[in-house]
């Protein structure tokens, strides 16, 4: 069995755009992503909005030459820090792979790459349903969002503007 390699995606590549695609639609299938396909109009839009955006930062997981997992994360700024995060926007590894590493190995990957850049934390969302994806998240160290006790514990809330 071929061993897996995560690399930092470059979006000038082809390929790598292809299997940034491939894996983001992988996991709006998901039970946990959308549950469906990405539409024909985000498929186009996506490569390139992603590439617009100035703060984007994305890992692929291979097995060989195939795609095996992703991590689309975007850089951010802790105004109480002074200094940058990294949000996990999305994690996932298809699921014929799961079960073997891989999502911490890409975890792994951003945080490394977080250090290099100086951030002070990273942060991310997860479904509460999403038992699995917690515990792989609470057993590297993150944990429900608390910065004083009085003031409770972080939620993260969503108004849609479509």
């Amino acid at each position: 069995m071929p061993s897996i390699q995560i690399i930092e995606a470059d979006l000038s590549l082809a390929k790598h755009q292809r299997d940034v695609l491939a894996m983001v639609d992988a996991y709006a299938q998901d039970s946990m992503g959308n549950g469906r396909p990405l539409s024909p109009e985000v498929r186009e839009e996506l490569i390139p909005a992603l590439k617009k955006h100035p703060t984007t930062l994305i890992f692929l997981a291979y097995e060989g030459d195939a795609p095996c997992g992703v991590a689309v994360c975007f850089l951010g700024l802790s105004t109480f820090a002074a200094k940058p995060l990294v949000n996990i926007h999305d994690l996932s590894v298809l699921t014929s792979h799961r079960g073997r590493g891989i999502g911490r190995s890409l975890l792994d990957a951003v945080e490394a790459k977080a250090v290099e850049l100086d951030c002070c934390k990273l942060t991310l969302e997860v479904l509460s349903n999403n038992h699995s994806a917690k515990g792989l998240y609470q057993s590297v160290g993150f944990a429900q969002a608390e910065y004083t006790e009085t003031a409770g514990a972080a939620l993260f809330y969503a108004k849609p503007l479509e």
